[in-house]
């Protein structure tokens, strides 16, 4: 079985919260949703836990950051092409999120950008050529 990962965020709106990352592609997981917290499917190894911050305090005897002026974490998805880096950020967007928070990265073999959800929570999303970018590593050229 493969390693599964739960990214948990503390959400101030869960409701508006779920409907960002539906609007992403994410799919609620009906099993592990309840009025406190919201399960949101990406893959089969990748899920997102929307807490509530009542409910998000369970867990860490530490003060929520304030994702809207602390950075407490970035996390980056992969993209199966450039286009797809786009689209995600169009969508977020689209869904109330603020696109490109940080600087856009463009090196020919990997392309990323980034976006915030309306709780301020970084998310980067990349893609890259493999064989190029091993080539670039090596010290080739890339044709």
């Amino acid at each position: 079985m493969p390693k599964l990962i739960f990214v948990n965020l503390p959400v101030a709106d869960l409701p508006k919260s779920i409907a960002f990352y539906e609007a992403l592609g994410a799919v609620k997981n009906e099993q592990f949703t309840d009025h406190t917290a919201a399960c949101m499917v990406f893959s089969e190894t990748i899920h997102a836990m929307l807490l509530t911050h009542e409910k998000f305090r369970q867990f860490t005897p530490k003060a929520i950051a304030d994702a809207k002026s602390t950075s407490e974490v970035l996390i980056c998805l992969s993209a199966d092409s450039r286009d797809e880096v786009d689209t995600t950020l169009a969508k977020a967007t689209a869904a109330g999120g603020k696109a490109d928070p940080g600087p856009q990265q463009d090196y020919g073999f990997m392309y990323g950008r980034s976006f915030e959800d309306p709780d301020g929570h970084i998310w980067e999303v990349m893609w890259m050529d493999l064989a190029a970018a091993q080539q670039a590593m090596s010290g080739e050229t890339v044709a």
